[in-house]
């Protein structure tokens, strides 16, 4: 199939995107990679009647270190981060670099941008999920000013979030982990969309209870597992993990006994990677 038809206009500044935005009404789309948009567009599974192209957008592809946490901005592509080396020596990131080799392939990386992925919120996707596990901050601007969102609060579930349709992503901040970090997803084909996956950062110190836990796949948006997450910090063994995996996945509502197996698997794949660093 082809797209619907729809208009075209390009933005010089988020100013003048937002002012778009909100002149255009709800049937707008924000794109700039494009990579997930435009084959919804294809199947007509997404029809906006206009696009508000952001790409040419000054300032916004920075990777920046400051203090502690890391700045990305929404127009940085996938291979951008995967290859900065600010990101892959900084401490407590380098969990983010390293899981950018799971994000497509080569040309979808140098085409993508994280706030593109952010903002459509693909419960599958990689950068939702990290943003979860690091605790990021997502910095949206719209009408009424720029705000800055808790990643947990912002994915309501699958291609949903709590951005207005005048807002668009400007940047996300990523506080560093706090102890040493793991990933793992699993794919029928490498490049593939995630069957699931997980990501955990384990606790800061011994003793400490900051553990995290998130998954992929048990739910339309990327979801912490409470119970795993304290049987991480208590350095549980793997027979502990699963039945506390088990228990959250119970909680969950999760029934599919395949869908349990790869997601309590992948926990299991990213704890034991955390324990090697």
């Amino acid at each position: 199939m082809k797209p619907a038809p729809v208009s075209y206009h390009r933005a010089s500044s988020v100013s003048d995107a937002v002012d778009l935005l909100t002149s255009l009404g709800e049937e707008s789309k924000v794109i700039a990679g494009g990579q997930s948009l435009v084959p919804m567009m294809s199947f007509r599974l997404a029809r906006p009647e206009h696009l508000v192209d952001i790409t040419r957008i000054p300032g916004l592809d920075s990777i920046e270190l400051t203090g502690s946490e890391l700045t990305i901005g929404a127009l940085a592509t996938h291979q951008a981060v995967l290859e900065s080396p600010v990101v892959r020596h900084s401490a407590g990131h380098e969990l983010i670099a390293r899981t950018m080799r799971h994000v497509g392939h080569l040309p979808i990386r140098t085409r993508g941008t994280v706030g593109g992925s952010i903002a459509h919120a693909d419960g599958s996707a990689e950068w939702p999920l990290l943003a979860v596990l690091f605790g990021a901050r997502v910095v949206a601007e719209g009408a009424t000013g720029e705000r800055e969102v808790p990643a947990e609060e912002l994915f309501f579930g699958l291609y949903t979030t709590c951005l207005e349709p005048d807002e668009i992503v400007t940047r996300v901040i990523f506080p560093p982990a706090k102890g040493a970090a793991g990933f793992a997803e699993y794919g029928l084909r490498h490049g593939d969309f995630a069957l699931a996956a997980a990501g955990v950062v384990l606790p800061s110190t011994e003793g400490a209870t900051d553990a995290r836990v998130v998954v992929s796949g048990a739910a339309p948006a990327p979801t912490r597992l409470p119970a795993t997450e304290v049987a991480v910090a208590a350095a549980a063994s793997d027979a502990a993990l699963r039945q506390s995996v088990t228990t959250d996945l119970d909680e969950l509502e999760v029934d599919d006994d395949y869908q349990r197996d790869l997601v309590t698997g992948m926990v299991i794949k990213a704890v034991k990677e955390a324990r090697t660093r």
